[in-house]
């Protein structure tokens, strides 16, 4: 009975655990990032369904794969590949695949996120980036990632917010003060995002944001 109860209660652990799995790659890799830069987009332009919210959400998952995919090969070269042949255990296949992403986090997060997110944790100031531990470092990258993509985003609305600006003081000075300018500058949004090829900048931009 024991032993039974045993095995329910690792069996729930592990469905628990394998439930917590996309949020924690979301966490750790750019997908936070480019996610909120497509949303940034789609508020700027002023289309609140379009692309509708699964879109959004396929077209970030499978930028972050390619923009994750060094680490990737590199998690499956030197985790994945020799726990499958059985050449090295579990744990060692964890610690092993930790330390491509540990390398790509530090890669983005910020030297202040992390200095306040050490000071915050009351551990000895680490000297080298082996000593910074990876529940401080996740926090502070995920930080990161939220200054960066609002970042970008401030950029991507600044020539929307201009093409808003005339329109509203074009109605006034006409007086047309009971039109929306929404109603009138989103076609002209449109149309700007689509002559400057909008979808490729924007793509470009994120990707080459990670190197």
């Amino acid at each position: 009975m024991k032993v039974g109860s045993s095995n329910a209660l690792q069996i729930l652990l592990l469905i628990g655990g394998l439930s917590l799995i996309p949020a924690m790659l979301f966490t750790v890799t750019g997908f936070t990032r480019i996610l909120i830069v497509l949303g940034f987009i789609r508020s700027a332009i002023g289309l609140q369904g379009s692309p509708p919210n699964q879109v959004l959400v396929g077209i970030a998952l499978f930028l972050t794969l390619f923009v994750m995919s060094p680490t990737i090969s590199a998690i499956k070269k030197d985790a994945w590949v020799p726990l499958e042949k059985h050449q090295i255990q579990m744990s060692t296949a964890i610690t092993r695949a930790e330390e491509p992403l540990r390398e790509f986090m530090f890669r983005q997060v910020g030297a202040n996120d992390l200095s306040l997110f050490v000071s915050m944790s009351h551990i000895k100031t680490p000297q080298t980036r082996a000593q910074v531990p990876t529940y401080v470092l996740i926090p502070a990258f995920i930080m990161s990632e939220l200054k960066t993509a609002f970042q970008i985003g401030f950029l991507i609305f600044l020539p929307f917010l201009i093409i808003d600006l005339i329109v509203a003081s074009t109605l006034t000075s006409v007086g047309m003060v009971m039109l929306p300018p929404t109603f009138i500058s989103m076609p002209f949004k449109v149309l700007l995002f689509v002559l400057v090829d909008g979808w490729d900048l924007i793509t470009h931009s994120l990707v080459a944001s990670f190197h």
